[in-house]
């Protein structure tokens, strides 16, 4: 009798906790449920968190994100207006503002997900398309390119100017397709750009214009270095020939003060008598024969030719001019006019 009231009492429990089960389901605060009788929703979204009710066997609970959710968009090949192919990677953040539309129109995350992936995607490529590819990597119109200033000349290393940039891009996506969302019970919070990279078919071709821009600029540099080394090569052969002239003019200027100065030592030494003259003058003829007569030498001479006189008389009584030996030695030829040959 016990055994059998002890079977009735665990029975009666185990019916008491179904029922429990189909009437009373809870609420957490990360959630909100649709309540739906027969597949079709009744009432409004529950969103309090804690326990509810509802009718047993014949009403289900469906449960849905309150927090926010993210959005990481696939990775798509698009134009932009420059007709530049890019391959664009968004990615966003959203959540379910109206759990009854949601449901109605999407019904479950991954359906949210797929038509998040078709209005999110669509409207990136509209707004690449009306934007040259620079709107897309820079992030505000106001930040100036950093360029070398040897190269303001020229168009090397130029950017083309920006006029939205990146962030305002993203800002016309998230204006056309917040209102297009929220028609599926679902609120769209932001959308960013991960990464914009070339397309591989196009990226060896913006490499190798790269290359040739780099070469540029260093040929540019190259014929400006090769401009200053002629400069400089210039200068020091103008400042070499200036030395090696002021260098010749010393020597002759040393030379004549030489020559000067041997003259007049010659002119006092010679000088002493008219003998000494006398000597002088045959002695410097003879050095004028050493220099001027060889095998192959044919003279033709006056008889007053210095020369001549002492082929015809070794001893002549020639006179001293009153200028002393200084004037005979103007009619003399002299090893200091003459090679010597040696």
């Amino acid at each position: 009798m016990k055994g059998f009231l002890s079977m009735g009492v665990f029975v009666i429990a185990v019916a008491v906790y179904v029922l429990a089960n189909t009437i009373v389901y809870f609420v957490d605060e990360t959630e909100q449920v649709v309540v739906t009788e027969f597949g079709r929703p009744v009432g409004e979204p529950v969103t309090d968190a804690g326990l509810h009710f509802k009718k047993p066997f014949i009403q289900k609970i469906n449960q849905f994100e309150k927090r926010v959710l993210e959005w990481d968009g696939p990775s798509t090949m698009m134009p932009t207006n420059d007709k530049v192919y890019v391959v664009v990677d968004t990615f966003g953040r959203w959540r379910i503002k109206d759990p009854l539309v949601y449901f109605e129109k999407l019904k479950d995350e991954r359906s949210a997900i797929s038509r998040l992936n078709d209005i999110l995607g669509s409207e990136t490529r509209n707004v690449i398309a009306k934007h040259d590819f620079i709107e897309a990597v820079r992030t505000t119109k106001d930040r100036e390119a950093v360029q070398d200033d040897s190269m303001a000349e020229t168009r090397l290393g130029v950017l083309p100017k920006v006029q939205k940039g990146r962030t305002k891009l993203e800002h016309e996506i998230f204006d056309a397709a917040a209102p297009k969302v929220l028609s599926y019970g679902v609120e769209l919070l932001d959308i960013r750009f991960k990464r914009v990279n070339y397309n591989d078919t196009v990226s060896e071709t913006i490499y190798e214009r790269m290359r040739s821009e780099r070469t540029q600029i260093a040929d540019l540099y190259r014929s400006e270095g090769a401009g200053e080394a002629a400069k400089i090569m210039g200068k020091r052969e103008k400042e070499l020939a200036e030395i090696e002239s002021q260098a010749y003019r010393r020597v002759q200027e040393v030379e004549g003060e030489a020559d000067a100065k041997a003259t007049e030592i010659y002119a006092k030494a010679y000088n002493q008598s008219e003998e000494s003259a006398e000597l002088f003058a045959f002695l410097k003829t003879l050095e004028g024969f050493k220099t001027v007569i060889t095998a192959d030498t044919t003279l033709v001479l006056t008889t007053d030719s210095a020369f001549f006189q002492y082929l015809k008389n070794p001893m002549p009584k020639k006179e001293v001019p009153a200028g002393g030996i200084e004037e005979s030695l103007r009619g003399l030829p002299s090893l200091l006019d003459v090679p010597t040959g040696r």
